[in-house]
């Protein structure tokens, strides 16, 4: 049985406070009739804090695409190797017991895949499968785990490394005024994570059955706009409201596998926003502290997309509440609008 052993995550050296960003978007957007709204939406947002990997206004500057890009491979190049190690280490394995690389990102492109160059630098075997995810967006995280699960069950024994790099800040596009390009602003932050599922051994989540969804007609809610500037993220205004249809299908999964979805030991779930958070808990009927994980995530480091849930498992880890066979859910959401879902119990 696979098991998700205690992830590393770690974020730049910059920070962005909510003061910050509302001093920002009073700056560059005054007069606009939208600031008003965009202004209540961020300070609602309680992200505390959020870190990205450049000055702010070395971010403002925007220095088009293609360096942006440039730097992507720079900062994951020099960012992503030590998260690695450290997660090598909690799953007390090596490069060398690792069978497949599965890297997500959304926030920058690099052909051949950093797996490549991982491969070619940390040790890895030269025969590790290599499954990078680019255009999952913030269900990555939860999609990585579930596709590590997977070849685990295919191939049993193996060893899954999952790497989710994320710098959302250079995706930042000062021009853009609408609503959802400020509220998303005041919303992400940056980071870099790293997990091992073991095919056998190792402490942590076993992971026992995923499920994806996505609910129909929605693709268009979450998207990028890809133009000479780079990405553009439009934010439709439905989004909130999506975790009422959604609700059902982790309460389905649950079902499925004999367990009530409103009675479980813990919940890791991506903290796309409070009201995401709020309404799940509501429509799962559970309370508000039960995903406390998620929350903090929120509060300490904004969304970092596909990150999020590395992180929130990670608080799960430190907190060292869960006894042997606690049960419990992971949840990611992303453009599509897509679920990636999953259950499984705590192996001590």
């Amino acid at each position: 049985m696979a098991t998700l052993c205690r992830p590393e995550v770690a974020v730049p050296e910059n920070i962005v406070t909510m003061e910050d960003t509302l001093k920002l978007a009073e700056r560059l957007h005054a007069g606009k009739p939208q600031l008003k709204l965009a202004m209540r939406l961020i300070s609602s947002t309680g992200v505390r804090k959020r870190h990205i990997i450049q000055p702010l206004e070395q971010t403002l500057a925007h220095p088009g695409f293609e360096t942006r890009n440039k730097i992507y491979e720079t900062e994951a190049k020099r960012r992503v190797p030590p998260v690695i190690q450290r997660a090598l280490e909690h799953a007390e394995l090596t490069a060398r017991d690792i069978d497949a690389i599965l890297y997500v990102s959304c926030t920058g492109f690099m052909m051949p895949a950093m797996t490549a160059w991982l491969v070619n630098t940390m040790g890895f075997r030269h025969d590790t499968r290599q499954i990078p995810i680019a255009q999952l967006g913030c269900a990555a995280g939860a999609a990585a785990i579930n596709r590590a699960h997977d070849f685990c069950v295919a191939h049993p024994g193996t060893n899954v490394l999952i790497v989710a790099c994320e710098f959302c800040s250079l995706c930042y596009q000062p021009p853009d005024d609408d609503v959802g390009s400020l509220l998303s602003d005041g919303l992400f932050g940056d980071a870099v994570g790293a997990v091992v599922v073991r095919g056998s051994g190792g402490k942590g989540i076993r992971l026992e059955r995923n499920a994806a969804y996505i609910i129909p007609e929605t693709e268009e809610w979450i998207s990028y706009v890809v133009k000479e500037t780079g990405f553009h993220f439009r934010l439709d205004k439905r989004v909130p409201g999506t975790m009422k249809p959604l609700a059902p299908v982790l309460r389905e999964l649950a079902a499925r596998h004999n367990w009530d979805v409103g009675n479980l030991d813990f919940y890791i779930i991506h903290a796309g926003g409070p009201r995401i958070l709020n309404d799940l808990c509501k429509y799962l009927g559970v309370p508000l502290e039960s995903f406390r994980y998620s929350r903090a995530t929120l509060t300490e480091y904004g969304n970092i997309a596909s990150v999020v849930v590395l992180d929130s498992i990670g608080r799960l880890f430190a907190d060292d509440q869960l006894e042997e066979g606690g049960r419990g859910m992971i949840a990611g959401f992303g453009p599509g609008i897509t679920a990636e879902m999953s259950v499984g119990s705590w192996r001590a």
